[in-house]
């Protein structure tokens, strides 16, 4: 409480922290799985959105020690919660933290209305995002935003990611790893919110040899459009979801996290037990019914990390609109 309300600016080390910031953000424009992110998140939100929101360079030039002291003073009249876990009990505990801390009252200056807010796109045609990065693989994610988000699909979601594309077993890593040798990695998820006001999303991910490029998005896109059918995979899936959950084990000053991530949700219990009382009730028919409602020949927006070297760029267009992304757009400096 003290450091945060007396905390004194240094212009010194505000320049240095600006010095390495830099640095690092040159760094990150020479990473190719952060430039995938950048992509990934223009394709969900466009070119307003969580990845790019960041200062400037000129920006951060004309940054003010002051400012920042300044805004650290402020924090704590910000709108917020104090999470506690230890051995004092609840009452005995909040009168502790009220001797040192003083709760805000609600301020429409220091409200929760000041934070950045992202409106998902909805894809109505095939888009494809390419950014040019001098190499011999090449970086594939499909990226959909899918339906509302509602609770009682966590079940049927986490059996369909178990099944699909959640890991070495799955259908896909099988399929186009394992049989089809055309991947060094890949996945693909159905993804659930973290705030129930945000949809669903679908990512899918392959990467490989730039020259099998056009053999890998035409296998994935088979697995998207026509879930296979593997009724041992399909047991022991079941299974495994309900052996994890078993063995699983929410403890300590977690307990208080996965109750606020819950909440966030608008879940007021443990989502789990939905999850093993129902996993063992669904067929293939279920999951195939899932996949044909949710992803199955639906639009995209292919996101590519490759070289324009070793791919031809207007050959991508057979898959939807291509635009191509400088690194500026990506990154939003």
């Amino acid at each position: 409480e003290h450091m945060l309300n007396n905390c004194k600016s240094d212009a010194l080390i505000l320049k240095q922290l600006i010095e390495r910031t830099k640095k690092q953000r040159v760094d990150a424009k020479l990473n190719k799985d952060i430039i995938k992110q950048g992509l990934s998140s223009y394709a969900m939100y466009g070119s307003k959105n969580p990845f790019n929101y960041v200062l400037s360079n000129i920006e951060l030039d004309n940054l003010k020690a002051e400012d920042l002291s300044s805004t650290l003073h402020t924090l704590s009249k910000y709108q917020h919660d104090i999470v506690y876990y230890g051995p004092k009990p609840f009452t005995e505990a909040t009168a502790a933290i009220k001797k040192l801390h003083v709760m805000p009252k609600v301020d429409p200056v220091f409200g929760i209305g000041l934070k950045a807010n992202y409106t998902p796109i909805e894809q109505k045609n095939n888009q494809v995002l390419f950014a040019d990065y001098d190499m011999v693989q090449a970086e594939i994610t499909w990226i959909k935003n899918n339906s509302t988000y509602a609770t009682d699909k966590k079940p049927i979601i986490q059996l369909f990611n178990n099944y699909f594309g959640g890991d070495m077993s799955a259908i896909v890593f099988q399929t186009i790893r394992e049989s089809k040798a055309l991947a060094y990695s890949t996945y693909a998820m159905y993804i659930t919110p973290t705030k129930k006001e945000n949809p669903f999303y679908f990512v899918g991910y392959v990467g490989t040899q730039a020259d099998k490029i056009h053999e890998t998005i035409k296998a994935m896109n088979e697995l998207i459009n026509d879930l296979p059918k593997a009724d041992k995979l399909l047991a022991d899936v079941k299974t495994s979801i309900r052996k994890d959950i078993e063995a699983d084990r929410i403890i300590d000053e977690n307990i208080i996290l996965n109750y606020l991530k819950l909440q966030r949700l608008g879940i007021d219990y443990d989502i789990r037990k939905d999850v093993y009382n129902q996993v063992n009730n669904f067929t293939y028919t279920d999951l195939k019914q899932f996949a044909q409602q949710e992803i199955a020949n639906k639009p995209y927006t292919y996101c590519i990390v490759a070289s324009a070297k070793k791919i031809n760029v207007d050959g991508l267009k057979q898959y939807g609109e291509v635009k191509q992304l400088t690194l500026e757009e990506i990154f939003g400096y």
